[in-house]
């Protein structure tokens, strides 16, 4: 199991040393949830913010934008040095135009999943990614309850993945940490997003060797 600090739950005036913090406590990825106002109804940091935090760590930079219109600015994200871009199903962009854009650069593409669309939803372009993000709660703000019944669907993409023969990676995100990380590896997560769990822990270095222990 990977596990991806969620930048959403660090202190936003000292980001640099909060991502430094995560290197050194063993994260295998950073998650930056970007959040327009308008998609979701909260608003965060662009792509000015993560070029300028880029230097702090060599960990891959897994970038969530939730966003309407994410096709827009994936060349400002990938030159702000995104390693991962994940975008919503459910946005206004074109799908396969976004993947596309993605992948020009390089870099790896994802589909988001809100709690509320079906796993059919990213199937007709499942061939192309890298990645598909299981929203584990509303997204919007962190420090929410995790939401259980989406396991079926986690389950619904590990089958789909296999029946493929595809390297797809599966990673949740929203209410996860000691009580219920089992779950999401039980159903086939690959990666965790973890906030609070890592971020509030008196040792982070503990919390997220802990969280990895309890997928085992």
């Amino acid at each position: 199991m990977k596990i991806a600090p969620s930048l959403l739950s660090c202190d936003f005036s000292v980001m640099g040393e909060e991502i430094r913090r995560m290197d050194k406590a063993g994260a295998d990825w950073m998650h930056l949830d970007v959040m327009d106002g308008h998609f979701v109804p909260n608003i965060t940091f662009g792509a000015p913010v993560i070029k300028h935090i880029r230097k702090y760590t060599e960990k891959p930079f897994d970038i969530h934008l939730m966003i309407s219109e994410p096709l827009r600015y994936i060349d400002d994200f990938a030159a702000a040095g995104a390693d991962i871009i994940t975008f919503h199903v459910e946005c206004d962009s074109d799908i396969e135009a976004t993947i596309a854009k993605i992948k020009s650069h390089g870099l790896k593409a994802g589909l988001v999943l809100k709690p509320a669309t079906p796993a059919s939803a990213v199937l007709p372009y499942i061939d192309e990614l890298d990645l598909v993000l299981v929203m584990t709660v509303e997204p919007g703000f962190g420090g929410q309850s995790f939401m259980a019944d989406m396991m079926p669907k986690v389950r619904e993409l590990k089958s789909e993945r296999e029946k493929r023969g595809l390297s797809l990676l599966i990673e949740a995100d929203g209410g996860i940490g000691e009580a219920t990380i089992a779950q999401t590896a039980e159903a086939g997560v690959d990666v965790c997003v973890a906030g609070t769990a890592v971020f509030k822990a008196e040792n982070p270095a503990r919390a997220i060797a802990g969280l990895k222990e309890l997928c085992e």
